[in-house]
């Protein structure tokens, strides 16, 4: 009987016989409701434009508006009321008819007083969980937004850092280098860093630098005019100018001819760019992210990368860990995964059966978060139901993961010791990637709940 503001419903009776709408507002009133009248359609409208009402009990046979009329036009208010529409002359098709348009609900008269109750503790049972759902909805996108910096989702301590960094240095140009293995994300770090920055109305220009051909790097990159070379039949403006007021990604720069890397250099000096056969060099306004797979301090040492330009490039560095390395983050990236391939894929998977969870936790991640992209695709592809299982993943045991710092190597023979370190190390495991949450830990471990505290008890594990 309370809406939104704590206090009681409001409901509009609109009927064009003066006992109907003096009995039920007699009634809604005795019940508690805040009560008012109208005697037809119109009437209503003009009601309702200048009081707010949650529920509308409408007669459909009156003169001058009906109620289907007005059931029409209110439907393009906001927010629009609760329709419960009422006629002495009820069929289904005409309650069908009233439904379609909108109405939540239909009462044939005459009518007991319990049935106009019942309709409207069942609208209003209907609006709270609607606005719980929504109160509901609203926390999970505020816990998303948490996880998330773009593109990239991630829970676990080491990303969370590298979202905060991320977010911190976006709105400068400073220059940055996107360190991590193949896999890792760097290209959609570089885009989530754009996006976050004043630059992200002008265009982020991705270029592979491992990926074009050595001869044709330097004219991709600032250019080249008419005759340069040949094959240059027209002037051609580079990639630099192309990013000119947003922001240029380099990726694979450790892949960068040396003699090229001098160029780069004056450009991230001097902010200009020669094109190849110009003699004039123009400026650019361009922040640069550049990202790689490699050791780049090594290949400074080998004399395979300017010193000089890896400190220009290295005034930031964002270093994204390997995936094998935060277990943790796999369920919120395969649900990740699971709602944008439901979305292309035109599927309706709802989750992944603990055993095949387990399995890809286990599992070392070569490939890193790209690998476990294409796992839930190829998964997806295979299974037929709402989950995916065990079956459905390609996973070979010799590329599980590989122990991590810091993890109990047991050298004795016991194995009945073994089992307990193991045990313990796969419950912490467990309820780390859970975030403490004991009854998904306890499926993912396919053991039962009290089995799990009491191991819990045994182990001393206090997560």
């Amino acid at each position: 009987m309370q809406d939104d503001s704590g206090g009681p419903s409001r409901i509009l009776v609109v009927d064009d016989e003066e006992n109907m709408r003096h009995m039920l507002a007699s009634m809604l009133k005795r019940d508690g409701y805040e009560v008012t009248t109208a005697t037809d359609g119109q009437a209503a409208l003009d009601h309702l434009a200048a009081h707010a009402a949650d529920y509308v009990l409408c007669d459909i046979k009156m003169p001058g508006m009906d109620g289907m009329t007005f059931l029409k036009t209110i439907q393009s208010a906001d927010p629009a009321p609760t329709i419960i529409m009422m006629s002495a002359y009820g069929t289904i098709d005409l309650a069908v008819e009233a439904m379609r348009r909108g109405a939540y609900d239909f009462i044939s008269k005459p009518f007991k007083s319990d049935e106009v109750r019942l309709a409207i503790r069942k609208a209003e049972e209907r609006d709270r969980l609607k606005r719980e759902n929504q109160h509901y909805l609203a926390q999970i996108r505020r816990m998303e937004e948490r996880f998330r910096f773009g593109n990239l989702v991630a829970k676990s301590s080491a990303m969370r850092r590298v979202f905060e960094l991320a977010a911190k240095v976006a709105p400068y140009d400073t220059t940055l280098l996107v360190l991590g293995e193949s896999g890792t994300g760097k290209e959609l770090m570089a885009r989530a860093i754009h996006h976050a920055s004043p630059r992200s109305r002008k265009p982020l220009v991705p270029v592979n630098c491992g990926g074009i051909p050595e001869a044709l790097l330097e004219s991709e990159l600032f250019g080249h005019v008419k005759g340069a070379f040949t094959g240059a039949d027209r002037s051609r403006k580079g990639l630099f100018e192309e990013a000119h007021g947003g922001t240029i990604f380099l990726d694979e720069v450790g892949e960068m001819p040396v003699a090229l890397q001098v160029k780069l250099l004056r450009v991230l000096q001097e902010s200009e760019v020669r094109p190849v056969g110009q003699t004039q060099s123009r400026t650019v306004d361009v922040r640069v992210i550049a990202a790689t797979s490699r050791d780049l301090m090594q290949m400074v040492a080998d004399g395979t990368f300017r010193e000089d330009l890896y400190y220009r490039l290295n005034v930031v560095s964002i270093d994204l860990p390997p995936l094998r390395e935060r277990g943790e983050d796999i369920p919120l990236l395969c649900r990740h995964f699971i709602e944008q391939f439901n979305a292309s894929l035109g599927r309706a998977v709802q989750s992944i059966a603990p055993a095949a969870m387990a399995r890809l936790l286990r599992h070392g991640w070569p490939g890193n978060v790209r690998e476990l992209e294409n796992v839930i695709e190829r998964a997806m592809v295979l299974s037929d139901g709402e989950q995916l299982r065990e079956r459905h993943f390609d996973l070979p045991a010799c590329r599980a993961a590989a122990p991590r710092e810091g993890t109990f190597a047991f050298e004795g023979y016991s194995i009945k010791q073994a089992q307990r370190i193991m045990e313990k190390e796969m419950i912490i495991k467990a309820l780390t990637a859970t975030e403490g949450n004991r009854t998904h830990a306890a499926r993912l471990l396919e053991i039962s709940h009290p089995s799990l505290l009491s191991k819990m008890k045994l182990y001393g594990v206090t997560l």
